[in-house]
C-alpha cells in the first residue's frame, strides 16, 4: 500500500496512508503533503457501484486534488453535505476538482480559502442545493443561473457548457450570474483547452479595489484568463487581475507575515501600505487601464447576463452590498477556423521561436504564461504542496470544528 508523508520543519515526520485520506497532522511549521488523494467533497467519488451514504477515499490517481471549494465543501455541515451530495450527482460534476491553483503556485486561492468557503456557505451566503439553469435564445450562446451556487460548480458547469457548444458552432459564450467566489478563473479556461478549444474568461464582482481619481473601494480585482491548447508545450495560460495584486495575496501575506511589494495595495481611505496588516484594497494595474479593465469587464459579464453589480454597491439598496460573482466563460474551436493541428503546431512555434529568443542579462530565461507555473504544477504533484502553518492551524480548528477527523499517522519522530 502506498505511503505519503507528511513533514513539519519542526523534525516531526509523518506518513499517511493514502487509502484512507492524505491530510497532514503536525504542529511543525510546514507541511507538505505528497500528490495529496484527498477524500472527496461531500459525497464518494463514483465508483461501479457506488454505496448510498458511504465516503470512499481515493487513490492518487483517482483523486489528485481538490480546490479550496472542494475542501469547504467536504468540511461543511451533514446537512450541507447531503445537498452537494445530491447536486454533484445530478450535474455530474467532478467529486473533485484539481488543486490546480495550489500546485500551480496560486497559494492565495488555495487552502487558503478554505475558511472564507466555510463562512459563505454557515451564512447561507452560497446555496448548497442550487437549482441551476441554462437560458439560452441562440445556439451559439447562453446563460447559466447559479442561484448562489459555489463558483466552482457553476463555471465547471459553464466551461462544459461553452465547449458543447462551440463544438458544433465554432464558437461559444456562456455568461454566468449570481455565483459566489470562482477562485482561480485560470482554472475553468485550462479545463476548455483540454479538449483542444480555446478558452477565454472574465469575473467581475464586489467591489474591492480603488479606482484612479476615486477615493475608497470603487470596482472589482475583475480578473480575465486565456488559455491556448499546445502539443509540444504546455497550454498558454494567461491568467491575471486588473489589480497589481490580487486581494488574495494579500491575505496570504497577512498569513504568513510577509510585506507587500510598494504600490501594491492601500488602506481603506486609499492610502498606499506594504503592511499587510493594514492594507485592505489593491491598486489597479497600470493606474488607468487596470481601472478601466475592472469596469469594462463589469459591463462584458455582470450587466450583459442582467445582473449589475457595480451600480447597485453604490447605489442606497441594501441588497447592493449582498456577496455575489458573474462570469463570461468564451469557448473557440480551432477547427473553425482551418483545422485544430494546424493551429496547435503554429502555436507551438510560436512558442518555441519565444523561448529560443536571447536571454537578457538580468534574467534567468524567457517565459511564457502559464509555463513556469505548469512546471510548478508538476513539481508539486511529486513533492506535495506546502500550507502555510496559521492556514494549517485555522483548517485543524475547522476540521475539528466539523467533525472531520485527522488521519492517523503511521510513522513517528524523524
Amino acid at each position: 500500500m502506498a505511503h505519503h508523508s507528511a513533514v513539519g520543519r519542526a523534525g516531526v515526520s509523518l506518513r499517511i496512508r493514502t487509502s484512507q485520506v492524505t491530510q497532514s497532522y503536525t504542529g511543525g511549521a510546514q507541511v507538505i503533503c505528497r500528490d495529496p488523494p484527498l477524500p472527496c467533497p461531500s459525497s464518494p467519488c463514483r465508483s461501479a457501484s457506488p454505496r448510498a451514504d458511504t465516503r470512499r477515499t481515493q487513490s492518487a490517481e483517482e483523486c489528485p486534488g481538490e480546490s479550496a471549494g472542494d475542501a469547504a465543501r467536504r468540511a461543511a455541515p451533514q446537512g450541507v453535505r447531503r445537498g452537494i451530495r445530491r447536486r454533484c450527482r445530478k450535474r455530474a460534476v467532478r467529486c473533485a476538482l484539481r488543486c490546480g491553483a495550489a500546485r500551480r503556485g496560486v497559494d492565495s486561492h488555495g487552502t487558503a480559502r478554505v475558511p472564507a468557503y466555510l463562512e459563505l456557505l454557515a451564512k447561507g451566503v452560497a446555496n448548497a442545493r442550487p437549482e441551476i439553469t441554462v437560458e439560452s435564445t441562440t445556439p451559439a450562446a447562453a446563460v447559466l443561473d447559479a442561484d448562489r451556487a459555489p463558483g466552482p460548480v457553476a463555471l465547471t458547469r459553464a466551461a462544459r457548457e461553452a465547449v458543447d457548444r462551440a463544438r458544433t458552432y465554432g464558437i461559444a459564450t456562456v455568461g454566468v450570474r449570481r455565483t459566489v467566489h470562482t477562485g482561480a478563473i485560470g482554472y475553468y479556461v485550462s479545463r476548455i483547452a483540454e479538449q483542444g478549444l480555446v478558452g477565454i474568461g472574465f469575473v467581475s464582482g464586489m467591489p474591492n479595489m480603488g479606482y484612479t481619481g476615486a477615493k475608497g473601494a470603487a470596482v472589482a480585482t475583475s480578473p480575465l484568463a486565456v488559455a491556448v491548447p499546445a502539443t509540444g508545450h504546455a497550454p498558454l495560460l494567461l491568467d491575471m487581475a486588473t489589480a497589481t495584486i490580487a486581494l488574495g495575496k494579500i491575505r496570504q501575506a497577512k498569513a504568513d507575515g510577509t510585506p507587500l511589494p510598494e504600490g501594491a495595495a492601500a488602506t481603506g481611505d486609499g492610502t498606499p501600505t506594504t503592511d499587510p496588516e493594514r492594507a485592505v484594497m489593491p491598486l489597479p494595474l497600470g493606474g488607468v487601464k487596470g481601472s478601466g479593465m475592472s469596469l469594462a469587464f463589469e459591463l462584458l459579464t455582470s450587466v450583459l447576463v442582467g445582473a449589475p453589480i457595480f451600480s447597485s454597491f453604490h447605489s442606497d439598496d441594501p441588497q447592493g452590498r449582498t456577496h455575489r460573482q458573474n462570469a463570461l466563460l468564451i469557448a473557440v474551436d480551432p477547427a473553425a477556423f482551418g483545422g485544430a493541428e494546424a493551429f496547435t503546431e503554429a502555436v507551438d512555434t510560436t512558442l518555441s521561436t519565444l523561448k529560443a529568443l536571447p536571454v537578457a542579462d538580468d534574467a534567468s530565461g524567457v517565459f511564457y504564461p502559464g509555463e513556469r507555473s505548469a512546471a510548478l504544477s508538476a513539481e508539486r504533484g511529486r513533492t506535495g504542496i506546502p500550507v502555510a502553518p496559521k492556514v494549517w492551524r485555522e483548517l485543524l480548528v475547522k476540521a475539528e470544528e466539523f467533525g472531520v477527523t485527522p488521519p492517523k499517522a503511521l510513522g513517528g519522530a524523524g
